[in-house]
């Protein structure tokens, strides 16, 4: 337990004697630490401070700077546009970033830190990605979408003047045909550009019909790039594949670093530009690997894996000042850490409050930079908070340099968040979760329950701040949320138990949690609500087809039939090929036998569903499918669609709350002891 758990459980056990519950208005009012971006010399951090505009119902950012040791916080380049990707040059005199311009859409910005001064660089058609400066700060790289040449299927008659036809029809040959956040799937690829950093004409290096869309490394003499690709024959067939390639800048040559089955992605270059670090990982065809850091030569030779059999994925790795150490991101027992790797392959971990960065469910989450003298800058969480900026360097103990949310929060008497843990009486698995308890709990009370199920299902919950946690519990319900078999942070064989096998003893690991918290003494048993999004949402619909303890459920943007699922959602090609051994008309049965859908003629629990209009990762037929079953069979069932809202359907902060008031307000419908 790291000492700011300590303090935070302390402050927590603390009433605030005049303090008000968390509303769900609040959550305007919320902001968050993201993209820390430290400077070369370790002396300044420029990040984005995310807040909720509630005249437009949008999430916006603004950058701000501060120095390392705290001092001198303020904004950097603020207003109603919008700025984000904030990049350092190597000499820390200029700032890259993205910001909308009118008409034109997002560009490519620097500002000059000596004066203050601005200007755009680029006039994109499309918006740019991955900015990566090159060492000598005169040419900044960077990803954009491209779109394809493509003829009609057919073309369609002339019009006669002033004639009103249907528009005309959309023609799709790609997979995917659709992503989940952007709709239809415009044909056309990734690819990668420089621009000048004193503006002009970008040029296009990469051609083709591939994606390039990972982080851009460049080679020390400035002469070429490093990215990451899947240049392969029958690529959207392959969702994961990737390989390194170098990219002359200069010419647009390309040449091959990496051929393996398996994604390599996330190249890094040491500070004297003779060796590359990068992720990656053999594909045996899992529904889950853990990726590992791996490092060659410059020029792709003498390849080693140098985490060894560190039984956790490495999820981001940075160079730390130093080509003999480097920093790394990493989920264990649903805390985020940053540890120093060194090339022989020892590890260990600086910190672990790393997180915060989503406002919705409580999943791990956040981000890091590092300076060219080991000084690093993260998005930290906690419990009570959303995420604030802090700073480290070598092992000396981490500082928070901000408290964005203290004005709101300080004075909101929040739910305790309290760890625990059981085995599973599947077969003994220990399961680790957290229970939230109501503000100004009691425990000689009896309270309703609610078990709230994470999606992914290879994901993983954690002690951060969570609004929709948060207001759970502030209408009066223990909260508990875990992290079943199949949750990553866990390792190899913990999260993989439910591969070609889900859901299955998953659902005995959350009712065994159930059981756990109500041996605590303090829950009503005849109060006992259920609802979960995305896995979780199919978990709480397989979870009323098994028992009927539950008083009500909402499942959100769940997965009901299999079948009808992997034909129609944007991850096809994954769902089908690391999900299922076999596709679903060759194995019907098994597809079925997991679908929800074939549990429903047990289904007595009042169960509302809860999707998005525009989710296309489980589409709102998924949704459809279970609500009119229901009907038929009579039970007490609702449809609640949200307008505009994708997967994550939380974009906005009115979906959230919108989210969350329906679920309460079906739960309240069948709330007893009130």
């Amino acid at each position: 337990m790291t000492r700011w758990t300590t303090l935070l459980i302390g402050l927590l056990a603390v009433p605030l004697a005049s303090a008000e519950v968390l509303k769900n208005v609040d959550i305007f009012e919320m902001e968050v630490a993201s993209d820390p971006q430290i400077s070369p010399d370790g002396e300044r951090v420029a990040y984005v401070r995310r807040s909720m505009d509630i005249m437009t119902d949008r999430p916006n950012g603004d950058i701000w700077v501060v120095n390392f040791d705290g001092s001198g916080h303020r904004p950097l380049l603020s207003g109603p546009d919008s700025y984000g990707s904030p990049r350092w040059s190597p000499n820390g005199d200029r700032l890259a970033y993205v910001s909308r311009v009118e008409g034109r859409g997002p560009q490519i910005h620097v500002r000059w830190m000596d004066s203050g001064q601005t200007a755009a660089l680029s006039n994109l058609r499309e918006g740019p990605g991955a900015l990566s400066w090159s060492p000598d700060g005169a040419w900044i790289a960077f990803t954009m979408f491209v779109p394809g040449d493509t003829e009609p299927l057919a073309r369609p008659p002339a019009k006669p003047d002033g004639a009103e036809w249907a528009p005309p029809v959309k023609v799709f040959d790609s997979l995917p045909f659709q992503v989940d956040g952007r709709g239809f799937v415009e044909p056309g690829y990734q690819h990668v550009f420089v621009i000048s950093s004193e503006g002009g004409t970008p040029r296009q290096l990469t051609s083709g019909d591939y994606d390039h869309d990972s982080r851009l490394a460049w080679r020390p003499d400035g002469q070429s790039l490093i990215i990451a690709a899947n240049r392969q024959p029958g690529a959207e067939h392959d969702p994961l594949e990737s390989d390194l390639w170098t990219v002359d800048v200069a010419t647009g040559a390309m040449n091959r670093l990496t051929d393996r089955d398996g994604p390599d992605f996330a190249p890094a270059v040491s500070p004297d530009g003779k060796t590359i670090a990068w992720l990656g990982h053999d594909d045996k065809l899992m529904g889950y690997e853990n990726d590992a850091v791996y490092l060659m030569d410059i020029d792709g030779g003498d390849v080693r894996r140098i985490s060894g059999d560190f039984d956790r994925s490495i999820d981001d790795v940075q160079w730390a000042g130093s080509s003999r150490e480097l920093l790394v991101r990493y989920d264990d027992h649903g805390r985020t850490h940053i540890a120093r790797l060194d090339t022989g392959g020892d590890l260990d971990s600086l910190v672990d409050d790393v997180g915060g960065a989503i406002l919705g469910r409580p999943y791990t989450s956040g981000s890091f930079s590092v300076a060219g003298n080991g000084a690093y800058a993260y998005t930290a969480g906690r419990p009570d908070r959303p995420a604030d900026l802090a700073v480290g360097r070598g092992s000396r103990d981490p500082r928070r340099l901000t408290a964005l949310n203290e004005d709101i929060l300080g004075h909101r008497e929040l739910a305790r968040i309290e760890e625990i843990n059981w085995t599973s009486s599947a077969d003994g698995l220990e399961i680790q979760g957290w229970v939230a308890y109501p503000p100004g709990f009691d425990e000689s009370k009896q309270y309703p329950l609610i078990l709230e199920i994470h999606g992914g299902p290879r994901a993983a919950y954690g002690p951060q701040f969570s609004p929709e946690i948060q207001l759970f519990a502030a209408a009066g319900y223990v909260v508990l949320y875990a992290n079943p078999r199949g949750s990553t942070s866990y390792g190899y064989d913990f999260v993989n138990e439910i591969h070609h096998n889900y859901p299955s003893a998953d659902y005995d690991d959350l009712m065994s949690g159930v059981d756990a918290v109500i041996e605590m003494g303090f829950i009503d048993e005849k109060q006992l609500f259920v609802t979960g999004g995305s896995g979780g949402g199919l978990l709480t619909a397989w979870i009323v087809g098994k028992t009927d303890r539950f008083a009500a459920a909402v499942s959100a943007k769940p997965v009901i039939n299999w079948v009808s699922h992997v034909l129609t959602a944007d991850f096809s090609r994954f769902f089908t090929r690391y999900w299922f051994e076999k596709m679903p008309w060759e194995d019907p049965e098994t597809y079925w036998a997991q679908s929800p859908l074939s549990l429903v003629g047990n289904v007595t629990t009042p169960t509302a569903l809860l999707t998005g209009e525009s989710d296309v990762r489980t589409p709102m037929t998924e949704s459809e499918q279970f609500y009119q079953a229901l009907k038929l069979r009579k039970v007490d069932t609702a449809l609640i669609r949200v307008p505009e809202a994708y997967h994550g359907i939380v974009a906005r902060p009115s979906h959230l709350i919108a989210k969350v008031d329906n679920i309460l307000a079906w739960f309240e419908r069948y709330r007893s002891g009130e």
